[in-house]
């Protein structure tokens, strides 16, 4: 699976342009569903990731990005189980776009396999 481009709103993963929030996890890719999260979006800037959302852990690799402008709130429980699942949790800048929390780009990538 190669990502190929992505800005503020969109992702182009192999060729296919995606326009919302994506989770990648077993080859497949759809889309993030970040109802759950909701309720906390009064205590942040954007709706967080919080561990209320489906998140594919059971992968080689779980990858979490924080968006094209690195935005994305992540919710301290989700950290946390991220540095418990995973013995290589650490976190880069922008470029390269990936937090490797065991980290996603724009569209909110959750996990990769």
């Amino acid at each position: 699976m190669q990502i190929e481009d992505f800005s503020f709103g969109s992702i182009r993963i192999d060729g296919t342009t995606h326009e919302h929030d994506v989770v990648i996890a077993g080859g497949e890719i759809r889309k993030r569903k970040k109802k759950p999260s909701k309720k906390f979006g009064d205590d942040f800037a954007h709706t967080p990731l919080s561990v209320e959302e489906d998140i594919p852990w059971k992968c080689r690799r779980p990858v979490i990005g924080t968006g094209a402008y690195e935005k994305l709130p992540m919710m301290p429980e989700v950290k946390r189980e991220a540095e418990r699942r995973t013995s290589n949790c650490s976190s880069s800048p922008r470029k390269p776009p990936l937090k490797n929390c065991g980290g996603i780009r724009k569209a909110q990538m959750q996990s990769s396999t």
